[in-house]
């Protein structure tokens, strides 16, 4: 499953290189890669490989009673594993609603229930770790996060042990670069450049800055 998704997110573009014009993120860290997972909703072959990749990588966490999709990304994945299993689904907002009913979690969060969490990608995993958290706060009990790719950052995963939270990838940056290489979608000198920059993803970029 990790080389075949890595391969398919290549070709529809949901992963794009380009270690020579890095892409800007919003906190300003310069990176060779975009990944945009929401685009796998467009190709039906993709979405049936995310669907199943889902359903079968679920199976590695404890039973759970519900499916939670992360705001915003992860909400049709998420959807597409309840779906699949026939199981209830809810979401978690960025952070509640300004009027009404000011949900934090839009549908019905039953007190006590196991909640498996769907995203589409993980870099830091702060924002992940926040609805990990409104579901605890909301009565849940998390059982993991279950998401489509990581960048394997040491920032990440310490933010996981910490949060005392168990996360599992359909695929991961590791296997995106050796699939890009044989596929020639990147040269070994370009590899490399992707390699230190996940090693090091914020001084990565400095090398791109004006003196």
């Amino acid at each position: 499953m990790e080389k075949i998704l890595a391969k398919t997110l290549l070709e529809i573009k949901a992963i794009q290189l380009n270690p020579q014009n890095p892409f800007e993120w919003a906190s300003g860290i310069l990176s060779p890669i975009y990944c945009d997972n929401r685009l796998v909703l467009s190709y039906p072959k993709a979405r049936t490989i995310v669907k199943e990749g889902l359903v079968q990588f679920s199976s590695k966490f404890d039973d759970f009673d519900v499916v939670a999709g992360v705001a915003t990304a992860g909400i049709a994945h998420g959807a597409l594993l309840a779906d699949a299993l026939n199981k209830p689904f809810i979401y978690v907002r960025s952070k509640r609603k300004g009027h009404g009913r000011q949900n934090l979690i839009e549908g019905e969060l039953k007190p006590n229930s196991k909640v498996l969490l769907v995203e589409d990608l993980i870099s830091t995993g702060g924002s992940c770790l926040k609805a990990v958290e409104g579901v605890r706060e909301a009565g849940g009990e998390v059982v993991g996060v279950l998401a489509l790719f990581t960048y394997g950052f040491d920032e990440s995963v310490d933010a996981f042990n910490k949060a005392q939270c168990k996360f599992e990838t359909l695929s991961n940056y590791n296997v995106m670069l050796n699939i890009a290489l044989e596929e020639n979608y990147i040269t070994l000198e370009e590899k490399s450049l992707l390699t230190q920059w996940r090693i090091s993803p914020r001084t990565w970029g400095e090398q791109f800055k004006p003196i």
